[in-house]
Order: structure tokens, then C-alpha cells, then sequence
């Protein structure tokens, strides 16, 4: 999904490498033909409203029909039900919750971080997971983000920058992974080659 709040063109060179066709679709009818949809993005929430309620139907309809769908980085917090950096934007709400801004400063006593936190953290696995298969537990992601979700049924990794978040979540089909993946050299390629097989037309 192309709302210009994100690098397609990496994204796109990931996912030819694990041999996924890739499409940008220009209408929500055009969701009709992809076996799997990715929803990628970085910056602000409020670039997520260029996704108003026709795409928002049609994403719906498309998950309910059984149509995996992963978000990445802004992607994800998207997923949820909204994201305190622009509280009047709604999220797609597949996920109940809602986003946060990371600490600037860790709890007393704890070592200070920077925020945005940019650069290669652990993904501390949670539960099985059909996006992680494969990947060794406390393998590292690429990060650039300010804010988070929170850690909820749907978290199979957290990582810790000053506060534990989810980073990588997976509810039915639905999915979705903080950092990343086409950031992340072999780890990354691996959860997209998961997804591929998750979305493979059967």
C-alpha cells in the first residue's frame, strides 16, 4: 500500500529477493487480486488519514476474508486503534490498543535513551509464531521510530528501549513487525519469506 509515508523501492527490492510479485494497488478494488498485503510507512500517524474509509473497507474485508496483512514500522502502529501522536486519526483497529511515545529518560536509576530510537535492538520472543519462524530468539531488527505499541494478546516479541513494546505482533492473519525487515539483512529477509508463505495463494 503506497501512501507515500514510506521507501517502496527498498521494501520493493526486499521482496523480490525472497521472490515475492509485488504491486502497488492505485484503488481499494485493486486489493482484490493480491494474496497478501502490506501496509509499510515511517513518519507521522496523521500520514495515515490518506488511508480513509474506502481503503479502510477494503482492507477489512479483504483480512476477514482471510487475506494476510502485515504492517511495518508506522504500518504496524496502524494496526491498532489509534497512536498518541495525532489522537484525532484513527487506526485500523484489528488490534486493541493504542500507540505510545517512547521515554526520552529510562525509569530512576536506569540508563538514559535516545529518542527516536534508531538502530539494531533484540527481538525477545513471546509465543510460537508463524512470522518468526526461524529466526533464533533475541535475533536483532533495524529500529528507527519515537513511538510504540503496547504489549498486548497479540505481541509475540518485545524488545526494550526504556520501556518494553511490542515489536512484532500477529493476531489470525494479521501482522505486524516495528522494525525493519527490509533494514535487516538476513533476519529481515526471513520474516518476509515467512509472510509470503502465509500469503501464498492456495
Amino acid at each position: 500500500i503506497d501512501y507515500r509515508a514510506g521507501n517502496l523501492a527498498s521494501g520493493r527490492k526486499a521482496l523480490a529477493a525472497v521472490d515475492a510479485e509485488v504491486y502497488a494497488p492505485a484503488a481499494p478494488a485493486d486489493l482484490a487480486r493480491a494474496s497478501g498485503i502490506i501496509v509499510p510507512g515511517v513518519g507521522h500517524f496523521d500520514a495515515t488519514r490518506v488511508l480513509d474509509a474506502p481503503w479502510r473497507a477494503a482492507l477489512r474485508a479483504r483480512v476477514e476474508a482471510g487475506v494476510p496483512l502485515l504492517g511495518i514500522c508506522l504500518g504496524l502502529q496502524w494496526l491498532f486503534e489509534g497512536s498518541a501522536e495525532a489522537p484525532g486519526v484513527a487506526g485500523l483497529g484489528l488490534l486493541p490498543g493504542h500507540c505510545f511515545l517512547l521515554p526520552g529518560e529510562a525509569l530512576p536509576g536506569a540508563a538514559r535513551v535516545k529518542v527516536p530510537h534508531v538502530g539494531w535492538n533484540a527481538l525477545a520472543q513471546r509465543a510460537g509464531s508463524l512470522l518468526l519462524d526461524g529466526i533464533p530468539d533475541g535475533a536483532q531488527g533495524y529500529f528507527t521510530h519515537s513511538y510504540a505499541a503496547p504489549v498486548t494478546a497479540a505481541c509475540v516479541a518485545t524488545t526494550d528501549h526504556g520501556v518494553t513494546f511490542a515489536s512484532v505482533v500477529e493476531r489470525g492473519v494479521v501482522f505486524g513487525a516495528q522494525f525493519h525487515p527490509e533494514k535487516s539483512g538476513d533476519v529481515g529477509l526471513a520474516l518476509l519469506r515467512n509472510f509470503t508463505r502465509v500469503a501464498r495463494p492456495r
